[in-house]
Protein backbone atom coordinates (compact mmCIF):
# COMPACT_ATOMS: atom_id res chain seq x y z
CA UNK A 1 0.00 0.00 0.00
CA UNK A 2 1.22 3.50 -1.03
CA UNK A 3 1.44 6.65 0.73
CA UNK A 4 -0.57 9.85 -0.21
CA UNK A 5 1.53 11.48 -1.89
CA UNK A 6 1.54 15.08 -0.57
CA UNK A 7 -0.06 17.83 -2.14
CA UNK A 8 1.11 20.51 -4.44
CA UNK A 9 2.69 23.32 -3.10
CA UNK A 10 1.26 26.99 -3.83
CA UNK A 11 4.26 27.65 -5.80
CA UNK A 12 5.14 24.63 -7.57
CA UNK A 13 6.90 24.74 -10.82
CA UNK A 14 8.23 28.57 -9.80
CA UNK A 15 11.90 29.70 -10.10
CA UNK A 16 13.86 32.11 -8.91
CA UNK A 17 17.43 33.46 -8.32
CA UNK A 18 17.97 34.53 -5.05
CA UNK A 19 21.15 37.46 -5.22
CA UNK A 20 20.01 38.78 -2.20
CA UNK A 21 22.29 39.69 0.76
CA UNK A 22 21.83 40.00 4.13
CA UNK A 23 18.87 42.45 3.86
CA UNK A 24 16.72 40.23 1.11
CA UNK A 25 16.72 36.48 2.45
CA UNK A 26 13.29 36.48 3.61
CA UNK A 27 11.83 37.09 0.84
CA UNK A 28 13.02 33.95 -1.10
CA UNK A 29 12.38 32.03 1.94
CA UNK A 30 8.75 33.07 2.16
CA UNK A 31 8.79 32.25 -1.60
CA UNK A 32 10.52 28.83 -0.85
CA UNK A 33 8.58 27.63 1.80
CA UNK A 34 5.80 28.19 -0.78
CA UNK A 35 7.38 25.41 -3.00
CA UNK A 36 9.09 27.93 -5.39
CA UNK A 37 12.93 26.59 -6.41
CA UNK A 38 14.52 29.09 -5.23
CA UNK A 39 18.56 28.94 -5.93
CA UNK A 40 20.60 31.30 -3.51
CA UNK A 41 23.59 32.52 -5.89
CA UNK A 42 26.63 33.08 -3.57
CA UNK A 43 30.58 34.13 -4.02
CA UNK A 44 32.84 30.86 -3.50
CA UNK A 45 33.44 32.30 0.07
CA UNK A 46 29.78 32.29 0.74
CA UNK A 47 27.34 35.02 1.52
CA UNK A 48 28.27 37.39 4.63
CA UNK A 49 25.12 36.13 6.04
CA UNK A 50 26.44 32.72 6.90
CA UNK A 51 29.09 34.31 9.07
CA UNK A 52 26.12 35.48 11.59
CA UNK A 53 26.04 34.48 15.35
CA UNK A 54 25.06 32.19 16.84
CA UNK A 55 26.20 28.79 15.53
CA UNK A 56 25.08 25.38 16.40
CA UNK A 57 26.55 23.76 18.92
CA UNK A 58 28.99 27.24 18.98
CA UNK A 59 31.02 26.54 16.45
CA UNK A 60 31.36 29.02 13.66
CA UNK A 61 31.19 28.55 10.19
CA UNK A 62 29.64 28.63 6.65
CA UNK A 63 27.23 26.24 7.35
CA UNK A 64 26.31 26.49 10.89
CA UNK A 65 24.87 30.21 11.26
CA UNK A 66 21.42 30.04 12.98
CA UNK A 67 20.25 32.83 11.48
CA UNK A 68 21.41 31.85 8.16
CA UNK A 69 19.50 28.74 8.82
CA UNK A 70 16.34 30.33 9.38
CA UNK A 71 15.99 32.93 6.72
CA UNK A 72 17.21 30.43 4.03
CA UNK A 73 14.78 27.10 4.08
CA UNK A 74 13.89 25.18 1.50
CA UNK A 75 16.50 26.63 -1.10
CA UNK A 76 19.07 25.55 -3.25
CA UNK A 77 22.68 27.22 -2.91
CA UNK A 78 25.31 27.67 -6.18
CA UNK A 79 28.62 29.44 -5.68
CA UNK A 80 29.01 31.92 -8.60
CA UNK A 81 31.13 35.08 -9.02
CA UNK A 82 29.09 37.58 -10.89
CA UNK A 83 31.85 39.81 -10.23
CA UNK A 84 33.75 38.26 -12.83
CA UNK A 85 32.55 38.00 -16.53
CA UNK A 86 32.75 34.10 -16.43
CA UNK A 87 30.30 34.27 -13.64
CA UNK A 88 27.85 36.75 -15.35
CA UNK A 89 28.21 34.80 -18.32
CA UNK A 90 27.03 31.75 -16.49
CA UNK A 91 24.36 33.73 -14.78
CA UNK A 92 22.82 35.18 -18.15
CA UNK A 93 22.70 31.54 -19.58
CA UNK A 94 20.60 30.48 -16.54
CA UNK A 95 18.13 33.30 -16.66
CA UNK A 96 16.21 32.30 -19.33
CA UNK A 97 15.30 29.41 -17.27
CA UNK A 98 13.80 31.53 -13.98
CA UNK A 99 11.00 33.33 -13.31
CA UNK A 100 12.36 35.91 -11.03
CA UNK A 101 15.36 37.73 -10.29
CA UNK A 102 15.92 38.97 -6.51
CA UNK A 103 18.84 41.29 -5.76
CA UNK A 104 20.13 44.01 -2.87
CA UNK A 105 22.92 45.83 -4.97
CA UNK A 106 22.76 49.15 -5.28
CA UNK A 107 21.91 51.15 -8.62
CA UNK A 108 25.71 51.40 -9.16
CA UNK A 109 26.40 47.86 -8.53
CA UNK A 110 23.35 46.72 -10.85
CA UNK A 111 24.75 48.81 -13.49
CA UNK A 112 28.30 47.34 -13.33
CA UNK A 113 26.93 43.88 -13.25
CA UNK A 114 24.55 43.70 -15.90
CA UNK A 115 21.86 43.26 -14.08
CA UNK A 116 19.50 45.71 -14.80
CA UNK A 117 15.87 45.19 -15.94
CA UNK A 118 16.47 46.67 -19.38
CA UNK A 119 19.37 44.06 -20.21
CA UNK A 120 17.92 41.15 -18.29
CA UNK A 121 14.88 41.43 -20.22
CA UNK A 122 16.64 41.34 -23.45
CA UNK A 123 17.50 37.93 -22.42
CA UNK A 124 13.96 37.28 -21.16
CA UNK A 125 11.12 38.75 -21.90
CA UNK A 126 8.95 37.42 -19.14
CA UNK A 127 11.44 38.03 -15.98
CA UNK A 128 10.62 39.82 -13.41
CA UNK A 129 13.25 41.53 -11.24
CA UNK A 130 12.73 43.07 -7.59
CA UNK A 131 15.56 45.15 -5.88
CA UNK A 132 15.78 45.55 -2.23
CA UNK A 133 17.56 48.78 -0.83
CA UNK A 134 17.50 51.55 2.13
CA UNK A 135 15.76 53.65 0.17
CA UNK A 136 15.01 52.86 -3.32
CA UNK A 137 16.74 53.37 -6.37
CA UNK A 138 16.05 57.25 -6.93
CA UNK A 139 15.88 60.22 -4.98
CA UNK A 140 18.06 62.28 -3.02
CA UNK A 141 18.85 59.05 -1.10
CA UNK A 142 19.49 56.31 -3.40
CA UNK A 143 22.54 54.47 -3.41
CA UNK A 144 23.14 55.14 0.16
CA UNK A 145 24.35 52.66 2.66
CA UNK A 146 22.47 51.53 6.03
CA UNK A 147 21.97 49.08 8.47
CA UNK A 148 18.83 48.04 9.98
CA UNK A 149 19.22 50.19 12.78
CA UNK A 150 19.65 53.22 10.17
CA UNK A 151 16.48 52.14 8.38
CA UNK A 152 14.69 51.32 11.47
CA UNK A 153 15.36 55.10 12.75
CA UNK A 154 14.98 56.91 9.64
CA UNK A 155 11.73 55.18 9.07
CA UNK A 156 10.13 57.02 11.73
CA UNK A 157 9.67 53.69 13.68
CA UNK A 158 12.71 54.38 16.66
CA UNK A 159 11.29 57.77 17.35
CA UNK A 160 8.75 55.76 18.88
CA UNK A 161 9.94 52.60 20.69
CA UNK A 162 11.36 53.42 24.73
CA UNK A 163 11.21 55.53 27.55
CA UNK A 164 9.72 59.32 27.18
CA UNK A 165 12.71 60.12 29.26
CA UNK A 166 15.77 58.33 27.90
CA UNK A 167 17.01 58.05 24.20
CA UNK A 168 15.21 56.25 21.50
CA UNK A 169 16.14 52.05 21.30
CA UNK A 170 16.20 49.91 18.19
CA UNK A 171 13.27 47.41 18.16
CA UNK A 172 14.66 43.76 18.69
CA UNK A 173 15.14 41.76 15.48
CA UNK A 174 15.80 42.40 11.81
CA UNK A 175 12.64 44.57 11.56
CA UNK A 176 13.91 46.30 8.26
CA UNK A 177 14.79 43.27 6.49
CA UNK A 178 11.71 41.50 7.29
CA UNK A 179 9.51 44.57 6.13
CA UNK A 180 11.03 45.09 3.25
CA UNK A 181 11.04 40.97 2.37
CA UNK A 182 7.80 40.70 2.97
CA UNK A 183 6.85 43.64 1.11
CA UNK A 184 9.18 42.28 -2.05
CA UNK A 185 7.84 38.72 -1.83
CA UNK A 186 4.22 40.37 -1.74
CA UNK A 187 5.12 42.63 -5.19
CA UNK A 188 6.42 39.64 -6.71
CA UNK A 189 3.53 37.87 -6.44
CA UNK A 190 1.19 40.67 -7.90
CA UNK A 191 3.72 41.28 -10.90
CA UNK A 192 3.31 37.43 -11.56
CA UNK A 193 0.13 37.19 -11.61
CA UNK A 194 0.32 40.26 -14.10
CA UNK A 195 2.25 38.09 -15.97
CA UNK A 196 -0.05 35.89 -16.38
CA UNK A 197 -2.56 38.12 -18.11
CA UNK A 198 0.16 40.12 -20.59
CA UNK A 199 3.07 38.18 -20.70
CA UNK A 200 5.10 40.82 -20.00
CA UNK A 201 7.58 41.08 -16.73
CA UNK A 202 8.52 43.76 -14.48
CA UNK A 203 10.57 45.31 -12.25
CA UNK A 204 10.12 45.84 -8.45
CA UNK A 205 11.74 48.14 -6.13
CA UNK A 206 11.18 47.48 -2.95
CA UNK A 207 12.76 50.87 -0.64
CA UNK A 208 12.93 49.40 3.35
CA UNK A 209 12.75 52.98 4.51
CA UNK A 210 9.07 52.84 2.63
CA UNK A 211 8.27 49.28 3.63
CA UNK A 212 8.56 50.10 7.06
CA UNK A 213 7.10 53.56 7.82
CA UNK A 214 3.61 51.52 7.64
CA UNK A 215 4.89 50.60 11.73
CA UNK A 216 4.50 54.00 12.86
CA UNK A 217 0.82 53.27 12.77
CA UNK A 218 -1.31 56.42 13.80
CA UNK A 219 2.13 58.62 14.09
CA UNK A 220 1.26 60.18 10.51
CA UNK A 221 -2.22 60.91 10.92
CA UNK A 222 -1.81 62.25 14.83
CA UNK A 223 0.79 64.60 12.75
CA UNK A 224 -1.25 66.01 9.58
CA UNK A 225 -4.66 65.83 11.67
CA UNK A 226 -3.63 67.35 14.82
CA UNK A 227 -0.30 68.93 14.55
CA UNK A 228 1.44 66.74 16.81
CA UNK A 229 3.88 64.42 17.53
CA UNK A 230 3.34 60.69 19.05
CA UNK A 231 5.64 60.35 22.03
CA UNK A 232 7.68 57.00 23.63
CA UNK A 233 5.34 56.33 26.01
CA UNK A 234 7.69 52.66 27.33
CA UNK A 235 5.80 51.80 30.22
CA UNK A 236 3.84 54.56 31.31
CA UNK A 237 0.52 53.94 32.82
CA UNK A 238 -2.17 56.37 32.61
CA UNK A 239 -4.86 54.02 34.08
CA UNK A 240 -4.24 51.23 36.41
CA UNK A 241 -4.57 48.13 35.21
CA UNK A 242 -3.28 49.56 31.98
CA UNK A 243 0.89 48.44 31.29
CA UNK A 244 3.50 45.92 32.02
CA UNK A 245 3.17 44.22 35.22
CA UNK A 246 5.19 42.19 37.06
CA UNK A 247 3.92 38.83 37.97
CA UNK A 248 5.17 35.79 39.89
CA UNK A 249 7.48 34.03 36.94
CA UNK A 250 7.72 37.47 34.67
CA UNK A 251 5.49 39.68 33.49
CA UNK A 252 2.11 40.32 31.91
CA UNK A 253 0.53 42.79 29.81
CA UNK A 254 -2.66 44.61 31.11
CA UNK A 255 -5.06 46.60 29.19
CA UNK A 256 -8.11 46.48 31.49
CA UNK A 257 -10.41 49.55 32.12
CA UNK A 258 -9.89 50.88 28.11
CA UNK A 259 -13.36 51.54 26.88
CA UNK A 260 -14.98 49.24 24.40
CA UNK A 261 -12.45 46.48 24.99
CA UNK A 262 -12.97 43.50 27.39
CA UNK A 263 -14.32 43.75 30.77
CA UNK A 264 -13.73 46.78 32.94
CA UNK A 265 -11.90 47.31 35.79
CA UNK A 266 -14.48 46.72 38.62
CA UNK A 267 -14.46 42.84 37.02
CA UNK A 268 -10.85 42.50 37.99
CA UNK A 269 -11.36 44.31 41.56
CA UNK A 270 -13.89 41.26 41.64
CA UNK A 271 -11.44 38.64 41.39
CA UNK A 272 -8.90 40.85 43.68
CA UNK A 273 -11.73 40.21 45.88
CA UNK A 274 -12.51 36.76 45.69
CA UNK A 275 -8.73 36.33 46.33
CA UNK A 276 -8.60 38.50 49.66
CA UNK A 277 -6.77 41.12 47.53
CA UNK A 278 -9.01 43.94 46.78
CA UNK A 279 -8.46 46.08 49.98
CA UNK A 280 -10.80 48.95 49.80
CA UNK A 281 -11.49 49.00 45.83
CA UNK A 282 -14.78 47.13 46.61
CA UNK A 283 -16.12 50.30 48.84
CA UNK A 284 -18.84 52.62 46.55
CA UNK A 285 -16.40 55.39 46.38
CA UNK A 286 -13.76 53.68 44.17
CA UNK A 287 -16.90 52.04 42.10
CA UNK A 288 -18.30 55.42 41.30
CA UNK A 289 -14.89 56.96 40.93
CA UNK A 290 -13.91 54.32 38.02
CA UNK A 291 -17.24 53.93 36.29
CA UNK A 292 -16.85 56.45 34.35
CA UNK A 293 -13.33 56.86 33.64
CA UNK A 294 -11.53 55.96 30.12
CA UNK A 295 -8.39 56.40 28.37
CA UNK A 296 -9.43 58.69 26.27
CA UNK A 297 -10.43 61.10 29.17
CA UNK A 298 -7.20 60.43 30.33
CA UNK A 299 -5.02 61.20 27.34
CA UNK A 300 -6.80 65.07 27.29
CA UNK A 301 -5.43 65.62 30.62
CA UNK A 302 -1.82 64.89 29.37
CA UNK A 303 -1.90 68.65 27.72
CA UNK A 304 -2.78 69.45 31.70
CA UNK A 305 -0.25 68.49 33.42
CA UNK A 306 -1.76 69.42 36.74
CA UNK A 307 -4.78 68.14 36.87
CA UNK A 308 -2.85 65.20 35.34
CA UNK A 309 -0.77 64.68 38.54
CA UNK A 310 -3.94 65.11 41.05
CA UNK A 311 -5.88 62.29 38.76
CA UNK A 312 -2.32 60.41 39.08
CA UNK A 313 -1.80 60.44 42.71
CA UNK A 314 -5.63 59.59 43.60
CA UNK A 315 -5.43 56.85 41.16
CA UNK A 316 -1.79 55.53 42.59
CA UNK A 317 -3.73 53.35 45.48
CA UNK A 318 -5.52 51.22 42.76
CA UNK A 319 -2.27 50.72 40.80
CA UNK A 320 -0.03 49.74 44.01
CA UNK A 321 -3.31 46.79 44.51
CA UNK A 322 -3.23 45.84 40.94
CA UNK A 323 0.15 45.50 40.97
CA UNK A 324 0.56 43.14 44.28
CA UNK A 325 -2.39 40.94 43.26
CA UNK A 326 -0.59 40.49 39.50
CA UNK A 327 2.60 40.03 41.43
CA UNK A 328 1.01 36.55 43.49
CA UNK A 329 0.09 35.26 40.40
CA UNK A 330 1.68 33.34 37.29
CA UNK A 331 1.12 34.63 34.24
CA UNK A 332 -0.79 31.44 32.73
CA UNK A 333 -3.14 32.13 35.84
CA UNK A 334 -3.50 35.81 34.95
CA UNK A 335 -3.78 34.63 31.28
CA UNK A 336 -6.15 31.96 31.67
CA UNK A 337 -8.51 33.07 34.58
CA UNK A 338 -8.64 36.52 33.21
CA UNK A 339 -9.74 35.29 29.14
CA UNK A 340 -12.33 33.05 31.21
CA UNK A 341 -13.33 37.00 32.78
CA UNK A 342 -13.06 38.88 29.41
CA UNK A 343 -10.06 40.94 31.00
CA UNK A 344 -7.17 41.58 28.77
CA UNK A 345 -4.35 40.62 30.14
CA UNK A 346 -1.62 38.73 27.87
CA UNK A 347 1.44 37.11 28.76
CA UNK A 348 4.41 38.49 27.72
CA UNK A 349 6.46 34.99 25.97
CA UNK A 350 9.41 34.69 26.19
CA UNK A 351 11.20 31.60 24.10
CA UNK A 352 11.05 28.83 26.46
CA UNK A 353 6.95 29.85 26.65
CA UNK A 354 6.43 29.79 22.99
CA UNK A 355 7.96 26.49 22.65
CA UNK A 356 5.84 25.70 25.44
CA UNK A 357 2.85 27.33 23.99
CA UNK A 358 -0.18 24.80 24.26
CA UNK A 359 -1.55 26.79 21.25
CA UNK A 360 1.83 26.25 19.55
CA UNK A 361 1.80 22.75 20.35
CA UNK A 362 -1.64 21.55 19.57
CA UNK A 363 -1.79 23.27 15.93
CA UNK A 364 1.43 21.57 14.93
CA UNK A 365 3.01 25.11 14.12
CA UNK A 366 6.90 23.76 14.90
CA UNK A 367 8.50 21.87 11.94
CA UNK A 368 10.88 19.56 12.67
CA UNK A 369 13.70 19.87 10.18
CA UNK A 370 16.46 17.32 9.78
CA UNK A 371 20.07 18.19 9.30
CA UNK A 372 21.95 15.05 8.11
CA UNK A 373 25.27 16.25 8.11
CA UNK A 374 24.32 17.39 12.21
CA UNK A 375 23.12 14.03 12.67
CA UNK A 376 19.49 15.60 13.91
CA UNK A 377 17.20 17.62 13.07
CA UNK A 378 16.08 20.60 14.82
CA UNK A 379 12.89 22.75 15.31
CA UNK A 380 11.91 25.52 13.25
CA UNK A 381 9.18 28.21 13.51
CA UNK A 382 6.29 27.03 11.53
CA UNK A 383 4.07 28.32 8.95
CA UNK A 384 3.26 32.53 8.82
CA UNK A 385 0.13 31.45 7.37
CA UNK A 386 -1.81 27.75 6.42
CA UNK A 387 -3.47 26.98 2.74
CA UNK A 388 -6.34 24.37 3.09
CA UNK A 389 -5.03 22.86 -0.39
CA UNK A 390 -1.48 23.77 -0.85
CA UNK A 391 0.33 23.67 2.51
CA UNK A 392 3.01 25.87 3.26
CA UNK A 393 6.11 23.70 4.06
CA UNK A 394 9.84 23.36 5.11
CA UNK A 395 10.88 21.19 1.79
CA UNK A 396 14.10 21.05 3.02
CA UNK A 397 17.18 21.99 5.26
CA UNK A 398 18.87 25.44 4.47
CA UNK A 399 21.98 24.81 2.19
CA UNK A 400 24.97 24.05 2.36
CA UNK A 401 27.64 26.41 0.74
CA UNK A 402 27.62 25.97 -2.86
CA UNK A 403 25.56 22.61 -2.25
CA UNK A 404 23.79 22.57 -5.27
CA UNK A 405 26.60 24.31 -7.93
CA UNK A 406 27.40 20.73 -9.89
CA UNK A 407 23.27 20.06 -9.66
CA UNK A 408 23.23 23.15 -11.52
CA UNK A 409 25.70 23.95 -13.83
CA UNK A 410 26.23 20.37 -14.95
CA UNK A 411 22.62 19.19 -14.91
CA UNK A 412 21.19 21.91 -16.41
CA UNK A 413 23.47 24.16 -18.24
CA UNK A 414 25.10 20.74 -19.67
CA UNK A 415 28.93 22.21 -18.65
CA UNK A 416 30.83 18.83 -18.77
CA UNK A 417 33.26 17.90 -15.59
CA UNK A 418 36.29 19.50 -16.54
CA UNK A 419 34.67 22.34 -17.64
CA UNK A 420 33.38 23.14 -14.28
CA UNK A 421 37.21 21.69 -12.82
CA UNK A 422 38.18 25.00 -14.63
CA UNK A 423 36.14 27.38 -13.16
CA UNK A 424 36.28 26.29 -9.47
CA UNK A 425 39.71 26.46 -10.11
CA UNK A 426 39.86 29.98 -11.46
CA UNK A 427 37.74 31.06 -8.25
CA UNK A 428 34.39 31.45 -10.44
CA UNK A 429 32.49 29.01 -9.11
Amino acid sequence: MTANPSPPAALEGLRVLDLTGLPGQYAGKLLADLGADVIRIEPPAGSPARNRPPFAGDVPGPNTSLAFWYWNTSKRSICLDIATEDGRALLRRLLPRFDVLIHTYSEAEVMSLGLSHAELAALHAGIITCSITPFGEWGPHAGWQADDMVVSAMSGLMTLAGYPDRAPVMPPGEQAAICGSIQAASAILAALFARDRSGAGQHIEVSQQEAMSITQETAMQTWDMRGELRRRTGNQKLLPGFGTYACADGYVYSMIGVGGFGSPLPVLFEWMNEKGMAGDLMQPEWQTALSGMDLRQLTALLTQPDKLAEMMTRLAHIEELIAAFYAAHTKEELYVVGQNRRLLIGPLNNARDIRNNEQFNTRGWWQEVEHPEQGRSYTYPGPPYRHAQTPWRIHRRPPLLGEHTLDVLEGELGLTREQTAMLMGAGVI
